[in-house]
């Protein structure tokens, strides 16, 4: 059964994550997403792409039960980060509509869009830190560029998240809104988006390119590596363990 909901109208294209309860981004998902991306940019009467999520969250993160039967968790990482460049690089803008949560990976998702819309009340973080990992998703590289080193620091070593009004003060998030108003709210934006010249507009994304710079491939491909190494500690599984179990991690105090 398909994790993704797709419906076009006005030339704008909502894909709806449908994988409850959290809208997890499982393997799976990921993959199907890929396909979905590869059809509307070639489908000429899609202008304007609006990401949402199904349910309570938007997308509460990784699917941590397949973490327990990864075998290369650097490649995991790797093939993540691939497809959020994809959506960075798309030609068409992507607007995310965050409402409940977008955390660990729901959050570089919505991160790997051009424009991001969430409710006031959102959370957002990358908690990764809480099971004994790291972000594989390229968000430690994303994150300091939207809310600076120093914020993102924090996000990340506290696990704590932000709300969407703390986020849109940040610039992580360009508005928020009630949750009742987000979805009118992204639809009009994406509507008005998709009424500009379609070649104006790509030409537009592929400027903003420019801001990508060496550093963060590198920043990138390190991610992933650490990520991988990260996943085999003894830290790791128990955070895993711990996550599965609904109980508090009791991570090693000593330096490996």
């Amino acid at each position: 059964m398909s994790s993704l909901n797709i419906s076009i109208h006005e030339h704008v294209a909502t894909i709806t994550l449908n994988r409850p309860p959290a809208n997890a981004l499982s393997k799976a998902v990921l993959q199907e997403l890929d396909h979905v991306l590869t059809d509307l940019e070639k489908n000429e009467d899609v202008h304007v792409l609006l990401i949402n999520g199904e349910g309570r969250f938007f997308a509460a993160g990784a699917d941590i039960k397949e973490f327990t039967q990864v075998t290369n968790p650097a490649d995991l990482a790797r093939a993540g980060q691939q497809l959020f460049d994809k959506m960075e690089r798309f030609p068409k803008p992507i607007i995310a509509a965050i409402h409940g949560a977008a955390l660990g990976g729901g959050l570089e998702l919505a991160m790997a869009c051009h424009i991001r819309l969430a409710t006031e009340d959102a959370k957002l973080g990358l908690p990764e830190l809480q099971l004994g990992l790291i972000p594989g998703f390229a968000g430690t590289q994303r994150l300091p560029r939207y809310v600076g080193v120093a914020k993102a620091c924090e996000m990340m070593l506290t696990s704590e998240p932000i709300s969407g009004i703390e986020a849109v003060q940040l610039g992580l998030v360009n508005r928020a809104f009630k949750e009742e108003a987000l979805h009118e709210e992204a639809k009009k934006l994406a509507e008005k988006i998709a009424a500009k010249s379609r070649e104006s507009v790509k030409r537009t994304l592929e400027l903003l390119l420019y801001n990508h710079s060496a550093q963060f491939e590198e920043g990138s491909l390190q991610e992933a590596e650490r990520f991988g190494e990260i996943f085999a500690t003894d830290d790791a599984k128990e955070g895993i363990s711990a996550f599965i179990e609904k109980r508090k991690p009791v991570f090693n105090q000593k330096n490996e």
